[in-house]
């Protein structure tokens, strides 16, 4: 028996002193065993144990915290109990613990020893403020962001909702809890609701628009975002949404295509209208000319000199006004007609100029290096470059005229100068000549349309145009097309 007492002690002592709580032996005036763990928590020795009292490294407000239970215990009310505690360690720092404490009584239900397990909570205690402290924080967050929040189960029974919810919809947290969410939406989105709740059921997330109804009747438009919301075993078990009222950009965009509609129907009427005032103004201007000619034949022998020149002055103001009523009809289309992208042959374009706008014999056009072959609509390409070269040849009074085109690659655009030594431009026209019936001196053959239906081309290629120029030295025109424009 002795042995076997012997041999039951033993492994009662192995199992105490692995255990990895804090095991404390004592009766009412000391301590009496301890296990290792007890002494790696405190930092306290065995022996320093066996002189000691629980009550000696417990912290005061913990011992008037415990007095409560050791008095029940005592006095037989209870057997055990369990609470946090604070104990001081041998280096004076304080560790948090959890005490379970049982009482051993003999035959007369008088308390003989205490056993006390000790576990080390501190870890867990940070853990937990931390956790409280993020709760708090998004409580915080969820309570006062602008947008929505609402959670409901798979029915679509709404079970949560935030204050801006509620600020949204205008009714009371309590109205809303426990009522469908297809309540509160149009009678044509009831069935976008219901269908969307039962593709959350597959954990499907997705976001949408719908017309809400608040409590006074108003109907708002909302984005709403919703995604499944799971438990522990992730088992759909309802949804979370995040709702935002977009009524007032919801309206925006509708006057934005309002407007955007009526700006198309407004330049569709305008550019009809170019066509028949230009139709119906060319028309008295080739009777003009047909008249002032049939004079000239018909009258040849009676006018002297000065009505000869009188109808040949006619003529060319006839011609010039007819010029210009072709350049308002290329002005108002040159920002309405498709581009009609393809590859393009610039060098091409070039050799067609040369050959069809009037260029004086003092002046030469030329090209140094080959130019490129661009992604582009032709007509409006040679447009650019027949307005920007017909400007600079005419304007060259210089004995030998040199109007050259160049180019060079700057990655996403072609860059293209046309180069001229002709008389300048003052500073002062270097932006001004972009503008519609802006142009320099008095030139008959300059319309002041030429160089802004070039910008207005330029610009549908997401490029730039500009001016460098010295007065009596000449001028370089720049400008930009992008390689991967979008119209």
């Amino acid at each position: 028996m002795r042995e076997l007492l012997s041999e039951q002690k033993r492994q009662l002592d192995v199992i105490v002193n692995s255990s990895p709580l804090g095991i404390i032996l004592a009766d009412a005036n000391k301590i009496l065993k301890v296990n290792y763990t007890m002494t790696s928590l405190l930092g306290y020795t065995l022996n320093s144990f066996m002189n000691m009292n629980v009550k000696d490294f417990t912290d005061k407000e913990s011992l008037e915290l415990s007095k409560e239970y050791s008095t029940k215990l005592n006095n037989g009310e209870i057997d055990n109990y369990t609470i946090q505690q604070k104990f001081i360690k041998s280096d004076g720092e304080k560790l948090q613990v959890k005490l379970s404490v049982n009482a051993v009584r003999n035959i007369y239900k008088e308390v003989n020893y205490i056993v006390m397990m000790v576990e080390d909570i501190t870890q867990q205690l940070e853990a937990e403020e931390r956790l409280k402290s993020e709760r708090e924080k998004y409580s915080g967050i969820i309570a006062n962001m602008n947008l929505g929040l609402l959670e409901a189960n798979r029915e679509g029974v709404i079970q949560m909702v935030n204050q801006s919810f509620c600020d949204m919809i205008g009714f009371e947290e309590g109205e809303l809890l426990n009522t469908d969410a297809k309540d509160f939406v149009s009678i044509e989105d009831k069935n976008k609701v219901a269908d969307k709740i039962k593709t959350r059921a597959n954990g499907n997330s997705d976001s949408y628009e719908v017309h809400v109804i608040t409590k006074s009747g108003e109907k708002r438009h909302w984005l709403i975002s919703v995604a499944p919301r799971y438990n522990k075993n992730h088992e759909v078990i309802g949804s979370i949404g995040i709702t935002l009222d977009i009524t007032e950009q919801k309206e925006l965009e509708l006057q934005k295509e309002k407007l955007v509609k009526d700006l198309e129907n407004s330049n569709q009427g305008l550019q009809e209208y170019a066509h028949i005032v230009s139709h119906d103004l060319k028309s008295p201007l080739r009777s003009i000319s047909a008249l002032a000619t049939w004079l000239s034949d018909d009258y040849k022998d009676v006018l002297d000199e000065g009505g000869k020149q009188n109808l040949e002055l006619m003529q060319e103001k006839v011609a010039s006004m007819d010029k210009l009523i072709h350049g308002i009809l290329e002005y108002s289309t040159a920002n309405s007609s498709a581009l009609d992208n393809s590859k393009v042959d610039l060098n091409s374009v070039i050799a067609d100029i040369g050959e069809t706008i009037y260029i004086p014999d003092h002046v030469q056009l030329k090209v140094p290096k080959s130019l490129p072959t661009i992604m582009a609509d032709r007509i409006k390409v040679h447009q650019v470059f027949q307005n920007i070269i017909g400007n600079a040849v005419v304007h060259i009074e210089r004995e030998v005229g040199l109007v050259e085109v160049l180019y060079k690659d700057t990655g996403d655009y072609w860059q293209f100068t046309i180069s001229d030594n002709g008389v300048g431009i003052p500073e002062e026209y270097h932006k001004k000549i972009f503008d519609i019936f802006q142009s320099i001196g008095n030139n008959e053959r300059s319309t002041g349309i030429g160089l802004s239906i070039v910008k207005k081309i330029i610009d549908r290629y997401q490029g730039k145009v500009w001016v460098d120029s010295v007065v009596g030295e000449g001028t370089q025109f720049h400008f930009t097309i992008k390689k991967d424009h979008n119209e």
